[in-house]
């Protein structure tokens, strides 16, 4: 028979389809769950709302993962739930056709508030952001290996999630040790994925589409990758046949990491380590112009309070980017700071190009690759702002 679940109770009714509800809504219980316990919650009319993790240490009290009340969330749930996001990405969008690297489950995208995987071809790598998907990890692992047999899995979750959400987590592999990259192909490029590096959960598949758009505009041109990590479009553009490609970002580590990948792919793009807003300063004060140009910088900011100050940043470097392209050049914009709307980032562009004394025209704007849906109803799964333009005077 099953246990049943803990209880807590909101102070007011619930009318949203959201999952997170915050803490300022939720009574204090008189037996405080541990956090990330599975718990049942009700209204202040004891209406049922859902089932799901409960943390009284974070902000976000509540996760609701189940909606049902007939329908427990145990090993089974996430079986079914793990299964239908696997089975999305190789049915319904034929990924495997396209690339042995894509992410596995994006989090509220597909119903697992708090959860990232990602699939490097054998390596899969688990990114809790959640104390209650870390408290259930040997559940998430099981259903993993249900649907990838004999793969390798890292899991991690970074210092300020561990924090905000009051668990303790070193990064474990499944191998011991530290695990070794995987080699991934995307679009007929090939990139080594490293999860024991300095970024992310080991490479940036979100931008697979946008790095194969981008790359079949260039050929011939003259191409600047500016954040350029570890090397994503730069790599791209000179396979797809770029004149000359030059890679910009200040983390060291970063750089050699593109350097091995454009071999991989036996290209050279030229790489440096370098900040970019004295680099583009002194590249303009040359008179340096590129036929295309890609901005992708880090995420800003985690706290809403710092948006304005993020625009800002955002402000400065599209504005210098833009000096540096040729008339009737291609521009690539991008932001993966979540808290920023596409709309803010739009304006954010219109006058960017305003004092840059330039005039964009909009061809495209997209964000991250069908392997990151979002709900409808919970817009902060959509982080990725892609805006491809046409730099005209």
């Amino acid at each position: 028979m099953t246990t049943p679940n803990p209880t807590v109770r909101l102070k007011n009714a619930w009318r949203s389809s959201h999952p997170w509800i915050f803490q300022k809504l939720v009574e204090k219980p008189a037996q405080k769950p541990r956090p990330g316990e599975i718990v049942d919650a009700f209204d202040v009319d004891g209406q049922f709302i859902g089932r799901g993790f409960y943390n009284g240490h974070s902000r976000i009290a509540l996760r609701i993962l189940e909606t049902d009340p007939a329908v427990q969330v145990d090993a089974g749930w996430f079986e079914r739930k793990i299964g239908a996001a696997v089975g999305l990405r190789r049915e319904v969008l034929k990924l495997d056709e396209v690339s042995n690297a894509w992410r596995v489950v994006h989090a509220e995208g597909d119903g697992l508030s708090g959860l990232v995987v990602d699939r490097y071809d054998d390596l899969l790598v688990v990114e809790f952001f959640s104390a209650g998907m870390y408290r259930h990890r040997e559940w998430i692992y099981a259903a993993l290996r249900r649907h990838f047999d004999g793969a390798r899995i890292y899991s991690f979750a970074d210092e300020h999630v561990q924090k905000q959400e009051s668990f303790d987590y070193r990064p474990v592999y499944s191998e011991g040790g530290s695990p070794e990259p995987a080699v991934i192909t995307e679009h007929g490029i090939r990139f080594r994925a490293d999860p024991a590096g300095a970024h992310k959960t080991g490479f940036f598949a979100d931008q697979r589409e946008n790095r194969q758009w981008f790359s079949q505009q260039v050929a011939g041109k003259r191409v600047l990758d500016l954040c350029c990590n570890t090397g994503g479009f730069a790599v791209y553009a000179a396979a797809r046949g770029a004149a000359e490609v030059t890679g910009i970002d200040i983390d060291a580590d970063v750089i050699e990491i593109a350097k091995g990948n454009a071999k991989l792919n036996s290209v050279r793009p030229k790489f440096v380590q370098a900040d970019i807003f004295p680099w583009l300063r002194d590249a303009a004060n040359r008179g340096d112009r590129y036929d295309a140009v890609i901005l992708d910088p880090a995420k800003m900011t985690r706290d809403r309070d710092q948006v304005i100050p993020a625009l800002k940043k955002y402000l400065d470097m599209n504005k210098l980017a833009l000096g540096v392209v040729k008339p009737r050049g291609l521009f690539a914009t991008f932001s993966c700071t979540g808290l920023v709307s596409e709309e803010q980032f739009l304006d954010m562009l219109r006058r960017a190009a305003f004092y840059a004394g330039r005039t964009v025209q909009v061809l495209k704007v997209s964000g991250a690759g069908p392997d990151h849906p979002f709900l409808a109803n919970v817009a902060e799964s959509r982080y990725l702002k892609a805006v491809f333009c046409r730099v005209l005077d």
